[in-house]
């Protein structure tokens, strides 16, 4: 489990292909293993990962088809820039949301309007997750914990405020990337027992 606040970036510094897996190694910031233990999770991009090597800068993960197929992990080359987050204990100040690391889907860049600090992002929705989204809801976005702008039938809006765009990988994206999508799951339950209670009215 995960808050959504992202502590850093990292860098991807070799993909390795093997018959049925993808081998990531991710140079991380310095400091960020201190402690770190081989199995522990690890938020990559807003996806939990877990680690085959730990207490060094140098990360090693395995990939499935089924995490490639359903990320933007598919789309990473070396020296790629990816979100990184140690996973939350008792003591973490919860700056955020509770994040699983599970991503529900990928929404597509489709307008990046940068200002001085600041940023402002319309992302596309996937039309499986268009009921979850509402303004000031929150979601999970390459694993940061961000608040909900105005929503249009098939887009959103994100505003970056300087911190987050200066501290993760938001700072290089473009229209056309594809973003990490992790719906809030409290909104989820919501929105699930809504329509359950409205179903049972009609019959």
């Amino acid at each position: 489990m995960f808050t959504g606040i992202v502590s850093g970036k990292g860098s991807i510094q070799k993909i390795l292909q093997n018959e049925d897996y993808t081998s990531l190694v991710i140079k991380a910031q310095k400091g960020f293993s201190k402690n770190l233990k081989k199995g522990a999770s690890v938020s990559v991009n807003g996806v939990c990962l877990t680690v085959k090597r730990g207490n060094v800068d140098n990360l090693e993960f395995d990939v499935i088809e089924e995490t490639l197929d359903k990320t933007n992990l598919k789309n990473i080359a070396r020296l790629s820039k990816v979100n990184l987050e140690r996973s939350m204990t008792a003591k973490t100040e919860i700056g955020g949301h509770l994040v699983s690391g599970h991503i529900h889907g990928t929404g597509k860049v489709l307008k990046v309007l940068d200002r001085k600090e600041t940023k402002d992002l319309q992302i596309q929705i996937p039309k499986s997750l268009r009921d979850y989204f509402f303004y000031k809801g929150y979601v999970a976005l390459n694993g940061c914990s961000l608040t909900i702008g105005k929503v249009l039938k098939s887009s959103f809006y994100i505003h970056l405020i300087p911190e987050t765009v200066s501290v993760t990988t938001f700072k290089e994206i473009k229209k056309g990337d594809l973003i990490n999508i992790e719906v809030e799951q409290a909104t989820i339950n919501t929105v699930e027992t809504v329509k359950r209670v409205m179903l049972e009215k009609k019959v």
